[in-house]
């Protein structure tokens, strides 16, 4: 009697296991893809969706050499190194054996190479939609890791913030968001990759007909002194990426930028390198840039 009782809750544990491993419909970069179960266990190459996973509590197994953000640090710890955000490194792949490879962004070229070892979505997001596409990711990551409460919570909390932002920028002027690389600046309008700040945030773009282009739009100095912005959001890819390349602050301390509204009343914002330049679509990564964005509009420091 005993052991028969024994098998039926084993059974019926079993079965419990297996509806929780429901089929899941994630949108993808490339489409939509079924995913029959839920992972186990996971390699993750793209930055922004390694920050959405981790805000769910989902256990990464497999990590790039490189996380970039203090804040994910941590999440190497009992992790494999299974390449760079780049490049998969196959060999380490295979001898992980994940059920699932996540790839976006600077490793969105890899998806066939990382198909080989286990299937791979590419989740790569960018444009001025970026803030429904993190959203639309994190109730996908919530639905296939059984963490859909946990992504309700998530989705609430980037909505307060983002809404705090929309409230602090509104009336305040128009703005250009530039990056600088060492002494060279590129220049971001609405549609490029950070057009996101300007559509979720209602901000007006001190220059409306900036190119659209991955890399931005090339720019001099004179360029910022005759778009005159009120307020000038600043990428430091340098920062961004660890390199020793010339600061934001050096390149920008010069006669003509300090000729601008923004420069003369201080509105000069310094975004969060790594959350702006190489997480952009995790949601922790969007809320800090929300909430530094907030905080300068305010004059908080």
């Amino acid at each position: 009697m005993l052991k028969t009782k024994t098998v039926s809750i084993a059974a019926i544990l079993t079965l419990a296991h297996l509806c929780a491993a429901h089929a899941a419909d994630i949108d993808t970069a490339k489409g939509t893809v079924t995913i029959d179960a839920a992972p186990a266990k996971i390699a993750v190459f793209d930055i922004a969706a390694i920050d959405t996973l981790a805000s769910l509590g989902v256990k990464i197994d497999g990590l790039p050499s490189n996380l970039y953000l203090p804040e994910l640090a941590h999440l190497k710890d009992g992790s494999a190194v299974v390449g760079d955000i780049f490049e998969p490194n196959l060999e380490a792949l295979s001898e992980l054996q994940p059920d699932l490879i996540i790839v976006g962004g600077r490793s969105s070229t890899q998806v066939e190479a990382a198909s080989q070892v286990a299937p791979t979505i590419d989740m790569t997001m960018d444009g001025d939609d970026l803030l429904l596409q993190a959203k639309t990711r994190l109730a996908a990551y919530g639905e296939l890791f059984g963490k859909t409460a946990e992504a309700e919570v998530q989705t609430k909390a980037l909505d307060a913030v983002v809404d705090k932002a929309r409230a602090a920028v509104s009336g305040k002027g128009k703005a250009l968001i530039i990056m600088t690389n060492g002494p060279k600046v590129t220049a971001y309008g609405s549609g490029s990759r950070f057009g996101w700040v300007h559509s979720a945030l209602n901000l007006p773009p001190a220059v409306p007909d900036v190119e659209t282009a991955t890399h931005g739009e090339a720019v001099s100095f004179e360029f910022i002194a005759n778009a005159n912005p009120d307020w000038l959001l600043v990428l430091d890819r340098a920062a961004a990426i660890g390199a020793e390349d010339q600061n934001a602050k050096a390149t920008l301390d010069n006669e003509l930028v300090a000729s601008t509204t923004a420069w003369k009343k201080g509105q000069v914002i310094y975004l969060p390198a790594g959350d702006f330049y190489i997480a952009a679509g995790g949601v922790q990564a969007m809320s800090r840039v929300f909430t530094a964005i907030t905080k300068a509009y305010a004059g908080l420091k």
